[in-house]
């Protein structure tokens, strides 16, 4: 088995990505009222989002990649019942599994969430609405570190 590449992502990549969200949302009818981010890799990308569309951001805990940790839709669940236009935002749509989970829990009562993802994986199981770049995997499956997951010294 070859050693797996690691890209270090940057914040101006971020800020770029996030700019590059923005755009497409305005391109289109519909606007977010609140941002929810993925606990934990989408909280920086969603509160630079939040400040960029002056809308309300809220987290939502779920960390699928550890077994020990209870997913937390309560937030999901407030927002839907609010009827609000909500966009949920990660770093990464990788495999698809943290937007299927959230995707299946809210069993469509509504229709007005939106996903969107820095980097998007195209042989992810989840299309998301928005993204930055596109990446494929299953051609190059370079791990990618986002500034946030970097250990401090």
């Amino acid at each position: 088995m070859k050693d797996l590449k690691n890209y270090f992502f940057t914040i101006d990549e971020m800020h770029k990505a996030l700019i590059e969200i923005k755009q497409q949302i305005n391109k289109t009818k519909w606007f977010p009222e609140l941002i929810l981010s993925v606990n934990r890799g989408g909280c920086v990308p969603g509160v630079y989002l939040s400040h960029a569309i002056n809308v309300p951001h809220k987290v939502l805990d779920i960390q699928l990649r550890y077994d020990n940790s209870k997913p937390n839709l309560e937030m999901l669940s407030n927002s839907i019942t609010s009827n609000l236009r909500i966009l949920i935002i990660d770093d990464i749509n990788d495999t698809g599994a943290t937007f299927e989970f959230i995707n299946k829990s809210h069993n469509k009562q509504n229709s007005n969430i939106r996903y969107a993802a820095l980097i998007d994986n195209i042989s992810s199981s989840f299309k998301v609405n928005f993204r930055w770049k596109q990446i494929d995997k299953s051609l190059d499956p370079t791990w990618i570190i986002f500034p946030w997951e970097k250990q401090i010294s």
